[in-house]
């Protein structure tokens, strides 16, 4: 599969969760701003080795190894300006930034980290008797398992996370949105790091 077939992919996933619906800005280019946040997150997945796709390509996640010292405003700045300006346009831009500041504080503030950005299975490939899902958290779980490395996800999407529950994801928090909807937090802790 080539980076465009990803990116279309990841952009039509977008469409459906309540997050990227709310910061990608409605207006008469809304269709080329989920595609321009489509092509940023793969581009940095790629840049980073975060990207994973199932065997058939209708599973597509975004796990970074990370901590809170990748954080870097000035390093960022000229991305976070083109998504501004491409994507969540400036009265969006501040939301996000006051949910970030919460959302980010739910994470590690110390030592290296996976985060799951992004994770999402087209629809014709979902449901109980597919085995995308379960591809992808094993492919999770070994990485978390071969870097000895803690997981962290969220979402707001209740049924996702009773799935993240299911393959074996702990619920650590739950935060009411400031859109009104709640916010699930997960980790997934491997075997070596459990007490």
């Amino acid at each position: 599969m080539n980076k465009e077939e990803i990116i279309q992919k990841v952009a039509i996933l977008l469409k459906e969760i309540p997050s990227s619906m709310e910061v990608v800005k409605d207006d008469s280019k809304r269709d080329k701003r989920f595609h321009y946040l489509a092509t940023h997150m793969v581009n940095k997945a790629i840049e980073k080795d975060a990207l994973i796709i199932s065997e058939n390509g209708k599973g597509i996640a975004i796990l970074f190894k990370t901590s809170k010292e990748d954080e870097n405003f000035w390093k960022e700045l000229p991305t976070q300006l083109g998504l501004l300006w491409n994507v969540t346009g400036f009265k969006n831009a501040i939301k996000i930034l006051k949910t970030q500041k919460h959302i980010k504080m739910q994470r590690p503030q110390e030592g290296e980290y996976l985060y799951c950005w992004f994770w999402g299975i087209l629809a014709d490939a979902r449901g109980a008797d597919t085995q995308v899902g379960k591809e992808m958290k094993d492919e999770f779980y070994r990485r978390a398992e071969k870097y000895e490395l803690p997981l962290f996800a969220e979402t707001r999407m209740r049924q996702n996370a009773l799935v993240y529950q299911r393959f074996g994801f702990e619920l650590f928090n739950e935060w009411q949105h400031p859109s009104g909807d709640t916010m699930y937090f997960l980790k997934y802790i491997p075997h070596k790091l459990r007490k």
